[in-house]
């Protein structure tokens, strides 16, 4: 009571009173009063959580709604394989038009982000449904395998088949590699050595450093195979399950601070023209069929662009048995 007292600036008296007054509107004590000290009742501490995150979002909305559009600090998590392949490489140009904006960057996919207080926006990776909350779509994405040069040139991959004497490389449950061996007929393949890690940053990382073959993103993985750290050596792309959201909190959504922030990253993505993986050297697959793939490389354009997708089998893909029970993360 003393604390409350204080921290309000008002009197003892003043805090018991409204609490009895609280207590006679819910029809119910909240304290269990015992010489000096007081104890929640249980339907005091089924309260208090929900007070206690009304008090955080009321805090949250003044203190973005006070303050200055282009300064301040701003905190976001992102998918860990954008933060580090793509954000990260462009922040200097942000925080060369934004120098005031303090930024805290978290690598994450955790959707429970959307509904802490501390977080201000986040970049995520998912079908978007995420309640009620403030989503728009970023970019789509398309799959295809990334290899490091130094790996294929010891041990090639002339073929589909070649796959079988390389590990594999998941970033997510084992859905991906089976979406894109299905689009290639390719679902009987014996695979060899498999890998599962807990994001595509990991899985890219490992591809990098040799150690088997990955399935990347023009997004993530564009610039690497711009600067010939990874080559794509199939010429077949398959679309993503799910596509990468900006997202936030209605009431944070009208904050200047975090509407400069969107502005930007919508700017730089339409600004910054995704390389097409080099068909160079690449194998065209062709199906059972006969019939050629389409396709050379991945393509992930801004929402608003029209894309043509390439074939993909209607097969039904489930997660490898062997993998750990984990949801799908790029």
């Amino acid at each position: 009571m003393s604390a409350a007292a204080r921290e309000l600036n008002v009197t003892h008296g003043a805090i018991s009173h409204q609490i009895r007054a609280l207590e006679l509107s819910v029809n119910t004590p909240l304290f269990e009063r015992g010489g000096k000290r007081l104890k929640l009742t249980p339907q005091g501490a089924l309260l208090l959580p929900a007070v206690t995150r009304a008090f955080d979002d009321i805090a949250a909305a003044t203190a973005a709604m006070t303050r200055p559009a282009t300064s301040g600090e701003l905190t976001i998590t992102c998918v860990p394989a954008l933060l580090s392949l793509w954000l990260i490489p462009r922040l200097h140009l942000f925080t060369e038009q934004y120098p005031d904006v303090r930024l805290t960057l978290t690598a994450s996919n955790d959707t429970a982000n959307l509904f802490d207080p501390r977080v201000d926006l986040a970049i995520l990776y998912g079908d978007g449904n995420w309640g009620d909350v403030w989503t728009r779509l970023w970019s789509r994405l398309s799959l295809f395998p990334v290899v490091s040069p130094a790996l294929v040139a010891s041990r090639p991959l002339r073929s589909i088949r070649d796959l079988s004497d390389h590990t594999l490389l998941h970033g997510d449950d084992g859905r991906e590699w089976s979406t894109w061996l299905a689009a290639a007929d390719a679902a009987d393949v014996q695979r060899g050595r498999r890998h599962f890690m807990s994001d595509a940053r990991l899985s890219t990382e490992a591809a990098l450093h040799g150690q088997g073959v990955a399935l990347g993103d023009t997004i993530t993985a564009g610039s690497l195979i711009a600067r010939g750290e990874l080559i794509a050596p199939f010429d077949l792309s398959v679309p993503a399950n799910d596509a990468f959201y900006v997202a936030c909190r209605s009431e944070n959504r009208a904050a200047p601070i975090v509407k400069v922030f969107i502005d930007w990253l919508f700017a730089a993505l339409e600004a910054d023209p995704l390389p097409e993986p080099q068909a160079s050297g690449r194998t065209v697959l062709r199906t059972r069929h006969g019939k050629m793939s389409a396709g050379h490389g991945a393509s992930a354009a801004a929402p608003s662009e029209k894309r043509s997708k390439p074939p993909i089998s209607r097969r039904k893909t489930r997660p490898d048995p062997a993998a750990p029970k984990t949801r799908t993360s790029r």
